[in-house]
């Protein structure tokens, strides 16, 4: 069954997305949360009519997530956490600390498209990140973790 995405829809695909499902996934999960809607032949006519108004929306911001994706790969973001004697840090470093590092610089990014390499950042040193920007756009981002 084919449905048109109206929300974003992880491991599925993204906002006004043809996507083709199994009937009982359609019906029972993904139109009654109002993720989708049926694709009938005048809901593909107004899909085409959005998507061809969004094209050059979403050029711009290809555009600027490439802009964004090229400073955030040579920036070198700190990050601060209390930390001992030998290095280990009281607690963990997490999404939500490097995405507020990100923020710092000037750039809104949401700590749900940030993935941390490593599952627990327990201690001082450097460290990558990935960080999805856009629907397929993704930068490396680069952080040290320093002692207060």
């Amino acid at each position: 069954m084919e449905v048109i995405l109206q929300k974003e829809v992880e491991n599925l695909g993204t906002q006004y997305e043809l996507v083709k499902v199994k009937p009982g996934y359609a019906r029972n999960f993904l139109i009654p949360r109002g993720l989708a809607i049926a694709a009938t032949t005048s809901s593909k006519k107004e899909l085409n009519e959005i998507i061809k108004q969004r094209a050059h929306k979403q050029e711009k911001l290809k555009k600027d997530a490439e802009k964004l994706a090229a400073q955030l790969k040579d920036a070198v973001l700190k990050i601060a956490a209390k930390a001992g004697e030998n290095g280990k840090i009281f607690g963990s470093v997490n999404a939500i600390q490097l995405a507020e590092a990100i923020e710092k610089l000037g750039y809104k990014v949401d700590r749900k498209n940030i993935d941390l390499k490593a599952d627990h950042i327990k201690t001082t040193g450097t460290y990558k990140a990935n960080v999805k920007l856009s629907k397929d756009i993704t930068a490396e981002v680069t952080f040290e973790v320093v002692a207060e």
